[in-house]
């Protein structure tokens, strides 16, 4: 279960997590930019307090960051934790320590990746068949 603490900062929004990432922390994620205004610029998400994500959990994360580009807020992710930084990099599928895939994240093609292959992941372990969905 996650919760998350928000703060307003003059134009940064904090939006403090803590506990698990996981499939049910997309109400919690959402509701953090319900009160952002036109005067807010930055988003800062700080994961200090989330030792551990799943995919559906990166998913939602992902999801917080889109909707906050698209409202046109700069978007910071900090305090990556080891366990989600080598979920991120799993997923991504770069070989070698995590260390460097917190900084990747910022590159949105990085994030585009991100959210492809653990879509892909989450149908995979849903069919239960060893086979991804195709859609059809």
């Amino acid at each position: 279960m996650i919760t998350t603490d928000v703060q307003y900062r003059g134009t940064t929004v904090l939006v403090s997590a803590s506990g698990e990432l996981g499939e049910e922390s997309g109400g919690a994620l959402r509701q953090a930019l319900e009160h952002v205004t036109a005067g807010e610029r930055v988003l800062m998400v700080d994961l200090h307090g989330v030792p551990l994500m799943t995919e559906p959990g990166l998913l939602h994360l992902l999801d917080l960051h889109r909707r906050a580009e698209d409202r046109g807020l700069r978007v910071l992710v900090v305090g990556w934790q080891p366990q989600p930084r080598e979920l991120m990099a799993r997923t991504a599928g770069l070989p070698g320590p995590a260390s460097a895939t917190a900084d990747r994240y910022a590159t949105p093609g990085f994030r585009r990746l991100l959210a492809e292959r653990a879509q892909g992941t989450r149908a995979f372990t849903e069919s239960g068949s060893g086979r991804v969905p195709s859609g059809g």
